[in-house]
């Protein structure tokens, strides 16, 4: 049987200023998993209509994802994505789309079954059917030797304390942005260190503390920290791991974060320390920030 690296979640069409993009950040993590050579698999649902017939058009031409996508009464998802001028994507999401009823089904209930990591948000747990879907996938999952990534992607209001909390009992790495760390320990009530005013990073020590606090009362494995321009940090067991943000001419940021999830767990799959799979997800990152859309093709020597 098969092994799968899973992106759970919300699958969609970003419609950017130039033109629709596939995108959704699970559909995005496996993608850039895949392009390190896993057997990377998305599972969301899509509408009966002619934009989930594209989405699958789509995904027969990317040999290197494999797809589920269930089809239901609901039209497919759809995100209105603004940029700024730095490239920055503004969302308008609408509720009541096909991810928010993804059901569990048998054949999903095998692809958890098999799944060697899985990715996930709190997008698509907005709703009671589709969350209901992910808690049974992670605890269908194979408990030992699997990573289970919450990679949280707070957008507009659809998120609840329960979600995340719940998420965070079921995973076992967390990722999150220098913007979320501070909202999400306050939605637990755990200890929060606020960013200066002045826009100036944290220090080290008090980014540790608060990462340190939530994987400590979660019981990670590890934490993801982005910082944007101020680079990124990569909490464990052993240590910390830092790498500085390239300098790149950014053509947009769409799925930048995914495809840094995705690379740097296929990395980790492939027997790499974490300090080389955080680098090699930084690499990938920088470049999709270069390109437009959340799935450009990377470079074989990124891949390596």
């Amino acid at each position: 049987m098969e092994s799968y690296i899973v992106g759970l979640g919300e699958i969609l069409f970003d419609c950017l200023p130039d033109g629709k993009k596939l995108g959704g950040a699970p559909a995005n993590f496996a993608y850039h998993a895949s392009q390190f050579g896993l057997n990377g698999i998305a599972v969301s649902a899509i509408g009966k209509d002619s934009n989930g017939e594209e989405i699958k058009q789509i995904l027969d031409k990317t040999p290197s994802l494999k797809y589920h996508l269930e089809e239901v009464s609901q039209p497919t998802g759809t995100v209105q994505v603004s940029l700024s001028g730095n490239g920055i994507p503004q969302y308008d999401i609408c509720l009541g789309v096909a991810y928010d009823n993804i059901p569990w089904t048998k054949e999903i209930e095998n692809i958890a079954k098999n799944a060697r990591a899985v990715c996930f948000g709190s997008l698509a747990q907005r709703t009671d059917v589709t969350r209901n879907t992910v808690q049974k996938f992670l605890d269908t999952m194979p408990q030992e030797g699997t990573l289970k990534v919450f990679d949280i992607n707070l957008r507009q209001n659809w998120y609840s304390k329960e979600v995340i909390e719940e998420s965070l009992n079921r995973c076992n790495i967390l990722k999150l942005n220098d913007e979320e760390i501070s909202l999400v320990s306050e939605i637990l009530n755990l200890d929060v260190v606020r960013m200066p005013s002045n826009n100036a990073p944290l220090s080290l020590h008090d980014v540790e503390k608060q990462c340190r606090n939530i994987m400590r009362v979660y019981n990670l494995q590890i934490l993801i920290l982005t910082c944007g321009t101020n680079g990124s940090y990569v909490f464990h067991n052993n240590g910390i791991s830092f790498q500085p943000t390239p300098k790149v001419k950014v053509a947009d940021t769409v799925g930048a974060g995914d495809s840094f999830t995705g690379s740097f767990v296929a990395c980790l799959l492939t027997g790499k320390p974490i300090e080389d799979a955080h680098r090699t997800a930084v690499q990938v990152s920088a470049y999709v920030c270069t390109q437009n859309g959340a799935m450009p093709t990377i470079p074989c020597e990124l891949t390596k």
